[in-house]
């Protein structure tokens, strides 16, 4: 594991409900580096993309758990969010802008594309034992 001036770690079911305090305690996480409204907003709105991937596609109904890894190192959040589901079959497809195995139930297909555009970094990968981690970082400009 890196070596973070601060962390947090986090077990939470694979459920809905749990997004919104997910995304709330990382953004909490975050208020000692004084980051502005725009910052807060674009680690939210990536966290959310990413935990609603481990669950509708990670999990894709079935229950589960979600691991969050949250550090801070000088001015920079990462964050590394994991399911224990399904895997991806093809990386670099999903990642495509509109690319969804759900469109039936109305799913744009812009999680990654999303990430991408509010973080600075985005790194994919299957588990070797099962399901999908996603690992995000943010400079906070202050």
């Amino acid at each position: 594991m890196e070596k973070f001036d601060n962390k947090f770690m986090l077990t939470i079911d694979a459920k809905l409900i749990n997004e919104g305090f997910i995304r709330s305690m990382i953004a909490a996480f975050c208020v000692p580096l004084n980051p502005s409204i725009s910052e807060i907003n674009d680690i939210k709105t990536a966290v959310s993309e990413a935990v609603t991937n481990c669950i509708v596609h990670g999990y894709a109904g079935a229950s589960g758990d979600i691991d969050v890894l949250v550090g801070i190192r000088k001015n920079v959040v990462f964050i590394k969010i994991s399911d224990h589901g399904i895997g991806i079959e093809n990386i670099e497809r999903a990642r495509q802008p509109f690319f969804t195995t759900k469109s039936k139930e109305e799913r744009s297909g812009m999680g990654f594309t999303l990430m991408e555009s509010f973080m600075d970094t985005i790194n994919v990968y299957n588990n070797k034992t099962g399901g999908v981690t996603v690992e995000l970082s943010k400079e906070i400009k202050n």
